[in-house]
């Protein structure tokens, strides 16, 4: 089905394809409630947190319908008089793209729209977490018009399929969205066809807060970045670095604010924090936790499932404090409301700090200082930074990691790339 989609979209002029990608991204936005509910009943998270997750998959689809448009080729001035040097870009083929439960609508439209700008055809396989939200999207694109077989949806065992897509001769690339572990699986499957591969792999994001900063304004962003989606987010911020004369005026005010979070259901307005998505991450969240107070932290918060839920995966926001960088928790991602609360004396040591680990997908910085937002950017090892702002996944910036957090970036205007094959031609003009 793939292989037909693509002899067909391949074909179809780039005004064509942006004006029926476009069509998806308008769609998305006019269907918002229907996918937000979607994705609050399979994932969990609040219904607002879902809304603003729908309008940022619809955002993808808009940037990526315009890039459509921009897919430039290069003429090189040749060193004979009788030749012109050409550069010009082709779609790779058919794409395969594995996307991951937390966030099934944003990371499955960056795949599937940047695939379809490039004009290649592509087979989705959502979590089996959560495919009702992807399935609307792929419903969304026949129903504007996108050609049959250019988008195309599996959805069930994910090691079994991921190998049959990754063995077929059909598939062209592969992009996945996944745990470091599960990334270098597929890397090592994909070797054998010699695969174009795009990977966005785990996280464990430092979030640092200079003595200079405003701390009521870093509070507020460390919370709005640390509890969407309940920390399960691979840019969640996960190892808390707050310098020594601010750590108790930041941490007490981190309390204070966190302990009037409301939990609930996420269809419930008034909810901010809904439950984990899984059995799996609650037992995963309680075992790190028990770890963690073995190894010498103190609670300041949380640390148990809230009283009231005689069901659900809920868990309480959990705050640490009297943390080391040798616990388990400062290098085990994990992907849940935990926060550690550490302290640091100087620039050059919390930098030192912050970089000592093997992934390097994001990082944070509170800061008022023009130099130490700049200089710490520059030296943080990590594919992308927030200084001031805890907004960093946006359409038109090229997001992704470096380390063994994967490579390859996803928005902005270098994500087009990764599904263009460079074709250079050398021609002669006299035949």
């Amino acid at each position: 089905s793939a292989e037909k989609g693509l002899q067909v979209w391949k074909k179809t002029a780039p005004w064509q394809r942006s004006n029926i990608i476009r069509k998806v991204a308008d769609k998305i936005r006019e269907k918002q409630d229907v996918l937000a509910k979607w994705m609050t009943l399979e994932v969990g998270k609040p219904l607002a947190e879902a809304k603003g997750e729908i309008g940022g998959a619809a955002d993808i689809f808009e940037w990526n319908a315009e890039e459509t448009k921009r897919i430039y080729g290069q003429t090189v001035e040749s060193r004979f008089e009788d030749t012109r040097v050409h550069v010009y870009y082709q779609p790779v083929g058919v794409v395969a793209a594995l996307s991951p439960w937390n966030f099934p609508a944003v990371l499955s439209a960056r795949k599937i729209s940047t695939a379809m700008a490039a004009g290649c055809s592509v087979i989705i396989k959502p979590d089996v977490i959560t495919p009702g939200v992807v399935m609307e999207m792929v419903d969304i694109c026949r129903e504007c018009g996108v050609p049959p077989g250019v988008v195309n949806l599996l959805s069930g065992d994910p090691p079994s399929i991921a190998q049959q897509l990754i063995n077929s001769d059909i598939v062209k690339k592969i992009s996945i969205t996944g745990s470091s572990r599960v990334g270098k699986l597929i890397l090592k499957q994909a070797a054998d066809k010699v695969q174009r591969v795009t990977m966005e792999l785990s996280g464990h994001s430092p979030f640092i807060v200079f003595d200079d900063a405003n701390i009521k304004k870093a509070a507020d962003m460390a919370i709005a970045a640390k509890f969407r989606n309940n920390g399960q987010v691979c840019i969640s911020p996960n190892r808390f670095y707050i310098h020594e004369s601010k750590k108790d005026e930041f941490v007490n005010l981190f309390v204070e604010k966190t302990k009037k979070l409301k939990i609930g259901n996420g269809m419930d307005p008034d909810t901010q924090l809904g439950p984990l998505t899984t059995q799996k991450r609650l037992n995963e969240i309680e075992e790190l936790v028990e770890k963690t107070k073995q190894e010498g932290a103190k609670v300041l918060l949380g640390g148990k499932r809230p009283a009231g839920f005689n069901k659900g995966y809920f868990y309480e926001p959990t705050i640490f404090d009297n943390v080391k960088d040798n616990f388990t928790i400062m290098k085990q991602e994990p992907f849940g409301p935990l926060v550690p609360m550490l302290s640091f004396k100087s620039f050059d040591e919390v930098i030192e700090r912050a970089n000592n680990h093997e992934l390097g997908l994001s990082s944070y910085v509170c800061t008022n200082s023009m130099e130490i937002a700049h200089l710490a950017s520059e030296q943080l090892e990590t594919g992308t930074v927030g200084v001031n702002t805890g907004m960093i996944a946006i359409a038109e910036a090229p997001f992704g990691g470096i380390k063994q957090s994967g490579y390859g970036r996803e928005g902005g205007s270098n994500a087009i790339k990764d599904y263009l094959n460079v074709k250079y031609t050398h021609l002669g003009i006299k035949g």
